[in-house]
């Protein structure tokens, strides 16, 4: 096999992580299990495609039913659910959320959105991971079930109602055996669950551990559903895979093409400059004559050069200016496709530079102002921006709003 065919798995163990790798499409098999807590402490990854299952405790999962059937419009309505709950992931920290469909009925669907918490120093591995998703999505389960097992020492659960994960949570239980604590938690989610219309009872409750015993005794007390208690199974890569994306697994990303397309640079250069030595070498070779004549013809076109060299340094200097990318007119279209439709959402001004922005508008409903915020900070096209928007003034027409943003200096340096 080539390393192409290589796949590399991080998942949360019992007590640190643990590396899974397969060859192609083959099952996972156990590499490596490391004491290490913290995914930067990892060493010895082996090579191949590199994938990071994010514990449970690293996520906050908000289950909904959603009075819509259109997958497009389920980021936004979770979203808004997430904000009107307190949760606001930071747009500039990358893609920290995500929505997976849990049931589908007539204009009614039962989602699953996930809020990822933005990855601490130490919390990535030392070499950047081609994707992510949630460790509860990553071992296979059939019908309705609730499975419980040991992440860094303590226990989590989750719920699947026909296979799809509905909710899933990080307790505070750290015992050695899933005790009363943890069976009341669990019964406690689930009723909640039932109170927001996602009343998924489990058939059946598996229980992960390694050990070759476990009393199970309170989960059986507390649940009609049969227990069973088996071996974790091996991870399977989730599909389709998450679209979470910290930022600074993108900046190493962005930087790794930088670095790419800096050598490829560098060699060409190279090339070049061996193939005029070679070349010089050669007239050398020829005769002295020839050499005085090339050395004469060098100093004729050294002010071309010079000339040149000017010439881009000149040109980078009107760069923001020529760019589609700086040009104002073009990020000025980028905002106006942040306007709700029919909204009554309008701009009075709008002051745009490649660097910096001022927007004055007004909305007849304050909640048109608000989408409109949460529309620009969520455009990709308009991430390198740090925007400013502080709450809109009342006025006698509706709502009146004054929004600025600015390229910070770190990120416009080239």
């Amino acid at each position: 096999m080539s390393k192409s065919n290589e796949h590399v798995l991080l998942v949360p163990g019992e007590s640190g992580w643990e590396i899974w790798t397969r060859q192609s499409d083959a099952p996972f098999s156990l590499h490596s299990r490391c004491g290490a807590a913290q995914a930067g402490e990892i060493t010895d990854i082996p090579s191949g495609e590199l994938t990071m299952l994010f514990a449970v405790k690293s996520l906050t999962a908000v289950p909904m039913r959603v009075t819509s059937d259109d997958d497009a419009l389920f980021p936004d309505l979770a979203a808004l659910h997430a904000e009107r709950l307190g949760i606001r992931p930071d747009p500039m920290a990358g893609q920290l959320s995500d929505v997976f469909v849990v049931a589908r009925e007539a204009e009614n669907t039962a989602l699953l959105s996930v809020f990822l918490r933005s990855p601490a120093d130490g919390e990535l591995p030392p070499r950047g991971p081609k994707g992510f998703d949630i460790s509860a999505r990553a071992f296979p389960i059939t019908g309705e079930a609730l499975t419980i097992w040991r992440e860094f020492g303590r226990w989590v659960f989750a719920v699947f109602h026909q296979g799809n994960l509905v909710y899933c949570q990080a307790t505070a239980v750290d015992a050695a055996q899933p005790d009363a604590a943890l069976a009341r938690e669990i019964r406690l989610s689930l009723m909640q669950l039932a109170m927001q219309g996602l009343d998924f009872q489990p058939t059946r409750i598996i229980v992960w551990s390694g050990a070759e015993t476990l009393d199970t005794s309170e989960l059986r007390a507390t649940f009609t559903a049969p227990v069973e208690h088996s071996p974790r199974p091996a991870p399977v890569l989730p599909e389709p895979l998450s679209k979470l994306l910290p930022a600074d697994v993108r900046a190493a990303r962005r930087a790794a093409r930088q670095r790419r397309n800096i050598l490829a640079a560098v060699v060409a250069a190279v090339l070049v400059y061996l193939g005029v030595i070679g070349w010089a070498g050669y007239s050398i070779w020829q005769g002295t004559s020839e050499s005085r004549k090339l050395i004469a013809e060098a100093a004729q076109v050294a002010p071309e050069g010079e000339a040149y060299a000017l010439h881009i340094a000149k040109w980078d200097e009107l760069a923001p200016a020529i760019e589609l990318a700086s040009s104002p007119v073009d990020i000025l279209h980028r905002i106006a496709t942040c306007i709700p439709p029919n909204s009554g959402l309008r701009l009075k001004t709008a002051e745009i530079t490649a660097t910096e922005v001022k927007l004055t508008g007004e909305a007849p409903q304050f909640q048109a102002v608000k989408t409109f915020s949460l529309n620009l900070s969520k455009n990709n096209e308009l991430a390198h921006f740090t925007w400013e928007t502080p709450e809109p003034n009342q006025s006698t027409l509706g709502w009146d709003f004054v929004f600025s943003a600015e390229i910070p200096v770190a990120d416009s340096q080239p």
